[in-house]
């Protein structure tokens, strides 16, 4: 396989926009093409990730933006794969490059949901479960996450607590992010306090509906160092599944295609989670964060809360996690939450993250889920 680079990267403003899908879109995709140093017109595959653009009034969404862009000839593909659809968009990317067929690939992530009111998100959320069994009975994936929750602090005696210092750390970093949706500096009473959403998950233990987009430029090591700009490399990616409804899963207290996916992008970077510096990981509820630290590695099963309450996962801590504020502060634009993940991947391995740069960070990885973790992917990245 070609080694695989990002080459650029470009995001808007998340929380409740103004323009059209296909304006934050095109927006997000021109600041990627313009911090790559190449003209629209270099790019050979569009991979356009989004879930809910119907409710925008506009579907088949690749050709749309790839017109919009002045590059209508160059083929393109809409990806849907829930919330984890960005990193799933950004997958299929790399392997196009890696595997040889284009030497310049555009990923952009998009999403608008917030003019529909809270009871129409909620309800086109709902169809990215497995419906038969849970949106269309009634559960909504605050449900779903309060299952696991409840599931982990009765398993590993954790606490309310601790879940909310993951609101609180998260919202810390995203004061540090200018694009980031919610920045409000919290505490842990404020997010007990909050009202109860599904038990034992408050209002502040869940992320934001938002909107925005998110775009990279991924490129052929060897076009990358002929073109002569910066740039970070891809060096592991994987993909991993899971029982798409909950009740089919063994363990409420994990999620399968986190490991395996995980397993996959460690092994073929050569490395093991103690190499990371850094990571943005899924962090729809504070719970997630939790879960997803301990199948990623980073810490021991049942040790993931003691970790946060300890402050390791703080910025500049042990290891750096969601330093953009991720989906709890950043936003959760779903179809642009995985390509956002890499845009401040590719700013932190340039050392362009501003007040919340990680310090010495050489290697990051994402990690992006889809629904209750039915579908998932994880890459990891390096500097040049």
């Amino acid at each position: 396989m070609k080694k695989v680079c990002v080459i650029g990267a470009g995001s808007t403003n998340y929380g409740k926009a103004k323009e059209s899908i296909t304006e934050l879109a095109v927006n997000a995709a021109r600041d990627a093409i313009k911090s790559s140093n190449i003209e629209p017109k270099e790019i050979e595959y569009g991979l356009i990730s989004n879930v809910f653009g119907v409710a925008d009034k506009q579907v088949h969404l690749a050709p749309v933006i790839m017109t919009n862009l002045g590059i209508p000839h160059v083929p393109g593909l809409t990806i849907e794969s829930a919330c984890g659809s960005g990193s799933i968009a950004f997958r299929e990317a790399y392997a196009n490059v890696a595997a040889g067929f284009y030497d310049v690939v555009l990923a952009v992530g998009v999403e608008k949901v917030t003019h529909t009111g809270t009871t129409r998100s909620t309800t086109l959320f709902s169809y990215c479960s497995d419906f038969f069994y849970e949106g269309g009975c009634g559960v909504s994936f605050p449900g779903l996450f309060a299952s696991m929750a409840r599931a982990y602090i009765t398993r590993y005696k954790a606490s309310e607590e601790d879940l909310a210092m993951v609101a609180v750390k998260n919202h810390e970093n995203g004061m540090l992010n200018p694009k980031a949706h919610v920045r409000k500096r919290i505490s842990v009473d404020d997010v007990l306090n909050s009202p109860i959403v599904a038990s034992p998950l408050k209002l502040l233990d869940c992320c934001p509906f938002s909107d925005g987009a998110s775009a990279v430029i991924i490129a052929s090591e060897e076009f990358a160092k002929k073109h002569g700009g910066e740039y970070i490399e891809v060096i592991g990616s994987g993909r991993g599944a899971s029982p798409a409804a909950l009740q089919n899963r063994e363990d409420l207290t994990t999620i399968p295609s986190t490991r395996a996916a995980a397993m996959q992008a460690y092994k073929q970077a050569n490395l093991t989670p103690k190499d990371i510096d850094f990571a943005e990981v899924h962090d729809c509820f504070t719970i997630a964060e939790i879960v997803d630290i301990e199948d990623l590695g980073f810490f021991e099963k049942g040790r993931g809360a003691a970790a946060v309450r300890e402050g390791l996962t703080q910025l500049n801590s042990e290891i750096s996690i969601n330093p953009s504020g991720g989906l709890k502060s950043k936003g959760h634009p779903i179809g642009a939450t995985g390509i956002g993940q890499i845009v401040e991947i590719y700013e932190q391995l340039l050392n362009k993250a501003g007040e919340r740069q990680v310090k010495d960070a050489n290697i990051g990885l994402s990690h992006n889920f889809g629904a209750t973790g039915a579908s998932c992917a994880v890459h990891i990245f390096r500097s040049v």
